[in-house]
């Protein structure tokens, strides 16, 4: 084998599904290595007298086969590929002279040079394989490998669809407001998109981005100011989406947390638009996140409750049982309560809740506006109106809002 160890290395993707593959030694390599050939549908026999707990996991659950032994001659019978990674160095030079005489492909870790293939760096992005091979430089693979899988999911390395692509709507929770707190895959798909019809709290630096043959439409639910109802936003999504248009439903937040999310789905669906729902980082946990607060702490609290509080205790639409909430010993997190908080705030303490039970007040969380206010739920409401708080903001309540790191 050492005369070809000059020539490039012939790239090829093995589908292996159903096929037999042998993995000698349950070490750290057959740790990173199995997993990919599960995910291809291989016919995994591992050899080895010990295991690492995840692959010895992967045995329990039957994703693989295991036979608690050391290599012996005829193992590689009717293996289509094998990975030889035990601690024996004699063991793997006598299963890769086997795998030579069967003209099984054989990857090696103790020697790359005695090995027939190599194993490439690679990444996956919505249907793309990346594979990249550098020779001796794994480490320079796995650089190349991480930037172009990078650069398609966040849409900065164009790779455009020659063949028809499905249409559609994504409902794309945008995360607290930070544009790299968006999910991969939701910056991946706006990238794709033809249409995006994006709410006010949703990423708006996003949007920059956007080629300019993608039309932007904005759905912003202004509290206080003008609006577009629901059923215009439902409409737009039909409209676009029957027109052949991918558009991209870009919502603040996750699109089920208070996002309305569900009622365009349900509008879709009764349309026939196909939809994705491809979920966001929920303000509720983020925001107290992003000014220090955690939502629950070891001996602090166990529990947290998010709540609406855009509609205020005393009236009939309200369906929230602020008694019951009022005797919970967790954190209490208030989305959209700006508003209704001094209400909130006294119904709490008359239910039960300590006036002196400390609150946040976060504004614009996340963002470089972002600011926090501190208070006690005694004096939420004032506060809120000293400090001419608006939405949108996060109120925090509960012990959760004192703890400091030096604690």
């Amino acid at each position: 084998m050492a005369e070809h160890a000059e020539h490039a290395a012939y790239p090829v993707g093995l589908r292996l599904s159903g096929r037999r593959v042998v993995v000698l030694g349950g070490g750290q390599v057959a740790q990173r290595r199995l997993p990919s050939l599960v995910a291809a549908g291989a016919d995994v026999l591992l050899i080895s007298p010990s295991a690492k707990p995840s692959v010895e996991a992967m045995a329990d659950t039957g994703e693989i086969r295991w036979e608690r032994r050391r290599y012996a001659p005829g193992d590689l019978a009717d293996a289509w590929y094998a990975l030889i990674s035990t601690d024996d160095p004699e063991a793997n030079a006598a299963a890769s002279q086997e795998a030579e005489d069967r003209r099984v492909w054989c990857v090696r870790s103790d020697d790359a040079e005695a090995a027939t293939a190599w194993t490439p760096a690679t990444g996956r992005s919505e249907g793309v394989t990346v594979a990249v091979l550098t020779g001796r430089d794994p480490r320079r693979s796995a650089a190349v490998r991480d930037a172009i899988v990078e650069g398609l999911r966040d849409g900065t390395l164009a790779a455009p669809h020659h063949r028809a692509r499905a249409t559609g709507v994504a409902l794309v929770g945008g995360g607290p407001g930070d544009p790299d707190l968006i999910t991969v895959r939701g910056r991946r798909l706006l990238a794709e998109a033809d249409v995006v019809i994006a709410d006010r709290l949703g990423p708006r630096d996003l949007l920059a981005e956007l080629p300019p043959h993608v039309e932007v439409i904005d759905a912003a639910k202004i509290p206080y100011g003008r609006f577009m109802a629901q059923e215009a936003i439902n409409n737009a999504l039909i409209e676009h989406a029957r027109a052949g248009k991918s558009v991209v439903r870009l919502k603040g937040g996750d699109p089920y947390v208070f996002g309305r999310g569900m009622e365009e789905l349900q509008a879709l669906a009764e349309a026939g638009i196909p939809c994705t729902v491809v979920p966001g980082i929920s303000s509720s946990i983020s925001v107290p996140s992003a000014v220090g607060i955690p939502v629950t702490h070891r001996g602090v609290a166990q529990e947290f409750t998010v709540v609406s509080g855009h509609v205020a205790p005393d009236d009939e639409r309200s369906t929230v049982d602020w008694s019951a909430l009022a005797r919970l010993r967790g954190t209490l997190v208030v989305l959209m309560g700006v508003e209704n908080s001094g209400a909130i705030a006294a119904t709490l303490i008359a239910h039960g809740r300590g006036a002196d039970t400390p609150v946040a007040v976060v504004q614009e969380g996340t963002t470089a506006a972002q600011r926090r206010v501190d208070a006690t739920l005694g004096t939420l409401g004032e506060t809120v109106r000293a400090e001419g708080v608006r939405p949108p903001a996060v109120i925090v309540i509960g012990e959760v809002v004192a703890v400091h790191p030096t604690h």
